[in-house]
């Protein structure tokens, strides 16, 4: 064999392989930035795999912020029609007292209905009626602190705090002209002379302890609660100016429905306790 042939073959060989090499570098070197081989382009991948995780983490934060803001604007337009809705039309009151027992018990949540007398029609009696007794039960509102009143009578209106101090939650005995008398021979109330079976009343009061004869003015009512010994009413402000008649226009709405607790969700019952009631002579009684 020739060897002297076989080293010739190798020199070639080995040129042809530096001059392809030297190709592939200067193809490489002149071209402004491409990535020509498999190194280039491995060289090139971290850069690239670091730069898509920022990318990706910066989009999911501002997709976060622009839910969250999304969700704060949603929460602040269900809570102003929340308000809304409260203040004209259907407003939940809490009731914190035992006054109106057994129709009513504390911690109760009644939905009072704020168009029920709003397009002409008066209260009636025996309804159940939320008013602002300024004037009438309180003389004068108690004063407070502009922001914590603001703050507690949103809560109020919301039924999640006690009602305003002026507020208060009776049953309509008496309407205008009116004469309502207790009591009869047989412990009844008599309303333009007829006696009021009251069903609704707590079982074992008396309908009042407390004799009274009165005649209810034009645009009044006189109200009481249903736990009649526990209820501080009209009767219990009849020397006091006003003589503890509530004007119509102080009455907020008509307690409809006991939406909380559960349990207890209904309508506030109906009575026809009034049903056999005259209406008041023409003039008002003497």
């Amino acid at each position: 064999m020739d060897t002297e042939a076989q080293h010739t073959e190798r020199d070639r060989s080995s040129g042809m392989e530096e001059r392809s090499r030297s190709v592939r570098i200067s193809g490489q070197d002149g071209q402004q930035g491409g990535p020509v081989d498999g190194p280039a382009e491995a060289d090139e991948r971290p850069v690239e795999s670091a730069t898509e995780p920022d990318e990706r983490s910066e989009t999911v934060a501002d997709r976060f912020g622009v839910s969250w803001r999304r969700t704060g604007v949603i929460g602040a337009l269900c809570v102003v029609f929340v308000l809304l809705l409260s203040h004209f039309v259907l407003q939940p009151f809490l009731i914190p007292s035992r006054s109106m027992e057994p129709t009513l018990q504390v911690g109760d949540r009644i939905l009072v209905n704020k168009l029920a007398y709003r397009f002409g029609d008066q209260p009636q009696r025996g309804d159940v009626v939320v008013f602002d007794g300024t004037g009438s039960f309180v003389q004068q509102a108690p004063e407070e602190d502009p922001v914590t009143g603001l703050l507690h009578g949103a809560a109020a209106a919301l039924g999640l705090a006690e009602p305003a101090e002026t507020d208060f939650v009776k049953r309509v005995v008496g309407v205008g002209g009116d004469r309502v008398v207790c009591c009869d021979k047989n412990g009844r109330l008599t309303v333009n002379g007829v006696p009021v079976e009251e069903w609704y009343v707590q079982m074992g009061d008396a309908p009042s302890k407390v004799p009274f004869d009165i005649v209810v003015p034009q645009g009044t009512l006189w109200v009481m609660g249903d736990h009649r010994s526990q209820s501080s009413d009209s009767r219990d402000h009849l020397g006091q100016p006003g003589g503890g008649m509530v004007p119509v226009e102080r009455v907020i709405g008509r307690a409809d429905w006991i939406g909380w607790p559960f349990g207890r969700w209904s309508g506030v019952p109906e009575t026809g306790a009034f049903d056999a009631v005259p209406a008041p002579a023409a003039g008002g009684h003497g």
